[in-house]
């Protein structure tokens, strides 16, 4: 548990993906395995609620993305490169395994040759403790001004799911390949400060809560795995019933744990940002935390999940579009793999 008195969301900076990749058009590629088993038309949007999402082109650096994204928020701030004191990447796709995705995204924002440089991974939680750690150093009086940035690629695993999908054409592949489809691409920062840059310090961070339950680590897993001989065959596998319940009654749980540290009830809760999931999720997560359907502001229907990118883009959409307004009480609302659940409370 957390609670800060000097750190501000300063701005956030995003960058969407180029390439509008429709669920029908998925759909399209799935052809055999839609016509083996006789799958309706639609069905993809119908279970996630998701009509499209976005993708990079082909071959795009995650860096590139992420340098976008760091760049608006510094011209949105008015902050300079080099005041940045720490720079963080979080996303749970990066270049390389080594060095740090940071490294090249501070080589292209400029930061100061003593900032500190680092990667942080937590699966969709990634950005969210990003803040935690950057909001951390403002506290203690390390850094006045930090970095959170995060790129994700949904492209690829998306291709060599579906090569797989129709390749093997089993239905118990679909089911636990279901979730990767719902993947969208794109890229954001946030910067945090001390709130001493300029009249406008930006969204007061008050605190937050993080709750676990690893004992549910396996039901949604992405990485490389030995299959028929090979060392580097890259997978998705998501089961989406357990993730759902588990992953609600964890929620239930962190929630009641932030309102009390927070020292709020749920009528006081202004607006929240959930990390994007899909229909399904959203509709139970709200009505397990009695939370109204107009205090949530969603963005997976055109953009998919951006893993952890999903909460801060969407943050970052409502803010522009109007639904976040000055004095409102704000909570972000993450969950990811794992299980972890982390929860913020902003001023806005």
């Amino acid at each position: 548990m957390a609670r800060f008195t000097k750190v501000f969301l300063q701005a956030l900076g995003y960058e969407l993906a180029p390439v509008v990749v429709t669920s029908s058009e998925l759909e399209e590629r799935l052809a055999p395995m839609y016509r083996k088993f006789h799958f309706p038309e639609g069905q993809l949007e119908e279970l996630t609620g998701i009509a499209e999402r976005r993708w990079w082109e082909p071959g795009t650096p995650l860096s590139k993305g992420a340098i976008l994204a760091a760049k608006k928020a510094l011209t949105n701030s008015g902050v300079a490169a080099a005041a940045v004191g720490a720079l963080v990447y979080t996303g749970v796709c990066r270049e390389n395994f080594e060095p740090a995705t940071a490294c090249r995204v501070a080589d292209g924002v400029g930061v100061s040759p003593s900032a500190a440089v680092y990667d942080i991974s937590n699966a969709c939680l990634g950005v969210l403790n990003g803040i935690l750690d950057i909001a951390n150093r403002i506290e203690l009086g390390q850094i006045r001004a930090g970095l959170v940035v995060s790129c994700e690629s949904a492209r690829e695993i998306n291709d060599i799911m579906i090569q797989r999908m129709n390749a093997e054409l089993d239905m118990k592949l679909f089911t636990t390949a279901l979730a990767t489809l719902t993947g969208g691409s794109g890229a954001v920062a946030v910067l945090l400060t001390d709130g001493s840059f300029g009249d406008n310090p930006g969204h007061k961070l008050l605190g937050g809560v993080t709750q676990v339950a690893p004992e549910h680590h396996a039901l949604c897993r992405w990485g490389l795995q030995k299959r028929d001989g090979a060392m580097h065959d890259e997978f998705m596998a998501t089961d989406s019933v357990s993730v759902l319940k588990h992953g609600v009654a964890l929620g239930s749980r962190t929630w009641r744990a932030f309102l009390e540290e927070m020292d709020w009830t749920g009528d006081a809760v202004d607006k929240v940002i959930c990390h994007q999931v899909g229909s399904e999720h959203q509709k139970h997560i709200l009505k397990e935390l009695g939370i109204a359907d107009d205090k949530d502001y969603t963005t997976y229907e055109f953009l998919g999940n951006i893993g952890t990118v999903s909460l801060p883009i969407t943050a970052a959409l409502a803010h522009e579009r109007g639904a976040l307004n000055p004095g409102d009480s704000v909570g972000f609302l993450g969950i990811g793999s794992g299980l972890n659940c982390l929860m913020l409370g902003l001023e806005w």
